[in-house]
C-alpha cells in the first residue's frame, strides 16, 4: 500500500536529514540503507550502540535496517527502545506504527494519534487511522480521518472505497457517490470501481444512475453479482419483469448462490406471487437442503398462503441449522402473531419463549410489546406497564425501528403523556416520512396539546402518504410472478 511506503519515506527521510548534522557513525548507517546495504546498517548500529547504549537516533536506525531486513518483531524492539529513550522521537513513532499497522495490531492507532498530535498536518497518519477506524467500524471517526487525508487518499482506491463506505453509512450519500466516482474516473476499464458506484447509487436511492453505471457491463459478459444488483434496481424502478429476467439470468449462472432466491422471495411477497415465490425456494432448497436463509424464506411465504404447519417447519429447521442467528426466531414470532390473531395469549407465549433464547432482540421485544397492546391492558396495570417496558427496550437497542416507535406512542396515548407520544412519532417519522401510523398519531396527540400549528401539514402529509401507498399497492399488483424454475446443473 502507498500508506506504507509513505511512512516508511518519512522515516527514512528524517534519519537523511540527521545525516547532514550528525556523527560519523550515523553517517555511515544512513549511506548504508540508502545504498540497500541492510545487514551493513544493523552492525554498524550496533557497533555504535555498544558505545552510546542510550542513543535514540541509532536504536532507531538499526529499527530501520531491521525493517529492511524483513524482521520486523526484532525492528520494533529497537524502536521501542528509542521511544522509551525519546518519547516523542518522530522517526521511532513512525518506524513502530508501520509495523504494528501493517500487523493489524492495536498499538498502531495509539502510535499514530501521537504523530498525529505532533505533526496534525501529516495526512498520511490520518490516513492509516482512517483505515483502522473502518476496519473496526467506527465510521463517524474514520471520514474525519479521511477528510484530514484526501491528498494521500486520492491515489488509493481502496482508501477511497472505505471512505466512500462510511460517508453511506454515516448518511452522507451524495458525498459517498461523489468519491466512487472519482474512483471509477480514475479506473474506468475496473469493473469492481463500475460496480462500487453502482451499489453506492443504489443504496443513495438512485436506481436509475445506477442501471446506467452497469450499462457497460450488462452489454458484456456480467458476472453474477452485476445481474443481481442490476434486478434490485429495476424492481426499485417498477420494473419486475427486467428484474425477474435479470435474477432468473443470474440463477442459471450460480444456482447455488443463496442471496440470489432470497431477492426473489422478496419480489414474489411484494407482489404477492406467493406460490410463485416457494417455488423457486423448492428450487434453491434441492441443491442446498441446509440452507437456513432459503428455509425462512420459504416460511415467510408459506405464512401468507395460511400453511401454518408448513411454515412452522421451515422455521424451526432454519433454527436448527442456524441457531445462532435470530431471524428464525423473529419469523415464529411472526407466525404466532399471525396465527393466533383472535388468541393473543396464544402469540404471547411463542414470542415469550423466544425472547428466552435471545432477551435483547429489539424485533421480538416489538413484538412482545405490540401482542400485548392488542390485549388492550389498561393504563397502570402491570400487563399494560410490561408491554411499554418491551417497546421502550426496543427503541433503545434498535432506534431505527420504526414499528416499535409507533407502539411505544401508542402506550404513552393512553398513559397521557403526550409530549412523550408526539417525541415517539418523531422518531418514526425520520426513519419513514411517510408512515401512516405515525402521521395519524401524532395528528392525535396535537391535538391534545396547545401545539395544533403543525396538523394541517400533518393532515396534508398523510391524505398524500395514503395516496402514495394506493399507487403502491396498484403497481405491486400489475405483475404476479408465474415462475418455472431454471433448470439446474447436476
Amino acid at each position: 500500500m502507498v500508506v506504507f511506503r509513505r511512512v516508511a519515506a518519512i522515516t527514512l527521510g528524517c534519519c537523511l536529514y540527521i545525516q547532514a548534522q550528525a556523527p560519523s557513525r550515523v553517517a555511515q548507517i544512513t549511506s548504508a540503507l540508502r545504498a540497500g546495504n541492510a545487514t551493513q546498517a544493523v552492525q554498524l548500529a550496533d557497533e555504535g550502540l555498544a558505545a552510546t547504549p542510550n542513543d535514540s537516533q541509532l536504536w532507531t536506525l538499526k529499527g530501520i535496517a531491521l525493517s529492511a531486513q524483513k524482521k520486523p518483531k526484532e525492528a520494533l524492539g529497537a524502536y521501542h527502545r528509542a521511544l522509551k529513550l525519546t518519547p516523542n522521537y518522530l522517526p521511532a513513532l513512525e518506524g513502530a506504527a508501520q509495523i504494528q499497522y501493517e500487523a493489524d495490531n492495536k498499538e498502531a492507532a495509539i502510535l499514530l494519534h501521537r504523530i498525529a498530535q505532533l505533526r496534525p498536518a501529516d495526512q498520511t497518519s490520518h490516513a492509516m487511522l482512517g483505515t483502522l477506524a473502518y476496519k473496526q467500524g467506527n465510521c463517524t471517526e474514520a471520514v474525519t480521518e479521511f477528510e484530514k487525508s484526501q491528498q494521500i487518499i486520492s491515489v488509493q482506491p481502496g482508501a477511497m472505497q472505505e471512505y466512500g463506505a462510511c460517508l453511506l453509512r454515516v448518511k452522507q450519500a451524495d458525498k459517498a457517490v461523489a468519491i466512487f466516482q472519482q474512483v471509477l474516473t480514475s479506473h474506468p476499464d475496473d469493473p469492481r470501481a463500475r460496480n462500487g458506484l453502482a451499489t453506492v447509487q443504489f443504496a443513495a436511492n438512485h436506481p436509475r444512475d445506477a442501471l446506467a453505471t452497469l450499462q457497460a457491463l450488462l452489454e458484456a459478459d456480467p458476472d453474477v453479482g452485476t445481474l443481481q444488483l442490476a434486478a434490485s434496481a429495476h424492481e426499485a424502478l417498477g420494473e419486475t419483469p427486467e428484474a425477474v429476467k435479470l435474477l432468473r439470468d443470474a440463477i442459471v449462472k450460480d444456482p447455488r448462490r443463496t442471496s440470489l432466491y432470497v431477492d426473489f422471495a422478496n419480489i414474489a411477497f411484494a407482489h404477492q406471487s406467493f406460490q410463485a415465490g416457494i417455488e423457486m425456494m423448492n428450487s434453491g432448497l434441492k441443491l442446498q437442503p441446509d440452507a437456513a436463509p432459503l428455509h425462512l424464506a420459504r416460511g415467510v411465504l408459506y405464512v401468507q398462503i395460511g400453511d401454518f404447519e408448513k411454515a412452522q417447519a421451515d422455521f424451526d429447521k432454519a433454527e436448527q441449522l442456524d441457531p445462532q442467528h435470530s431471524a428464525a426466531g423473529i419469523a415464529q414470532g411472526l407466525i404466532a402473531e399471525e396465527k393466533h390473531q383472535d388468541d393473543p395469549d396464544k402469540a404471547l407465549a411463542v414470542v415469550r419463549s423466544k425472547l428466552a433464547k435471545a432477551p435483547n432482540d429489539a424485533f421480538l421485544l416489538y413484538l412482545e410489546s405490540a401482542i400485548i397492546q392488542q390485549k388492550a391492558p389498561v393504563a397502570g396495570t402491570p400487563e399494560f406497564a410490561h408491554g411499554m417496558e418491551a417497546a421502550k427496550k426496543a427503541v433503545r437497542l434498535q432506534p431505527g425501528l420504526g414499528n416499535a416507535h409507533n407502539v411505544l406512542a401508542n402506550y404513552y396515548l393512553q398513559a397521557g403523556q403526550t409530549d412523550a407520544a408526539v417525541a415517539e412519532c418523531r422518531a418514526a417519522l425520520k426513519q419513514n416520512p411517510k408512515d401512516q401510523t405515525a402521521l395519524y398519531r401524532m395528528i392525535v396527540a396535537l391535538r391534545k396539546t396547545d401545539h395544533k400549528e403543525e396538523i394541517p401539514d400533518l393532515l396534508k402529509r398523510l391524505a398524500a402518504a395514503r395516496q402514495d401507498a394506493t399507487r403502491q399497492e396498484a403497481e405491486n399488483n400489475r405483475y404476479k410472478l408465474v415462475v418455472t424454475p431454471p433448470s439446474s446443473p447436476q
